[in-house]
């Protein structure tokens, strides 16, 4: 009988480690993907809390809360755009919709958005984190 070519050993285990480097990146990815997704539902969440403590402290200037209402908005649709979970993505733009409606245009209008923001970002934060 005769020996293997030295070619032959150092072939299989040349494929031997693509295969394993194949196999580990692919789980490699799926841990990146899951920490993405975690990433992404925490920015949201947290740009609904920023948001409503931005709005809070801005009751006696309308023109300053509807910025950060929508500025809020804006910051949770970019986010809606980014995700790669499309519960995720829906809810954002759920709440990212809701944030824009609320028109706020003098003192009165300002209470009752500040209101709603208060008494909704809970939900809205549940929402979010219940779609991851």
């Amino acid at each position: 009988m005769r020996p293997l070519p030295r070619r032959i050993p150092a072939l299989a285990a040349s494929a031997l480690a693509a295969v394993l480097v194949t196999t580990g990146c692919s789980e490699l990815q799926q841990v990146s993907d899951g920490v993405d997704k975690a990433q992404q539902c925490l920015q949201a969440a947290g740009i609904v809390t920023d948001t409503v403590k931005k709005i809070t402290g801005l009751a006696d200037d309308p023109a300053a809360m509807e910025k950060a209402l929508n500025d809020g908005a804006a910051k949770l649709g970019d986010l809606a755009d980014k995700a790669s979970n499309t519960t995720l993505k829906q809810a954002a733009d759920d709440i990212a919709g809701t944030l824009q409606d609320l028109n706020v245009t003098d003192a009165n209008s300002a209470i009752d958005a500040l209101q709603k923001a208060g008494n909704e970002s809970v939900k809205w934060v549940q929402q979010l984190t219940d779609a991851c």
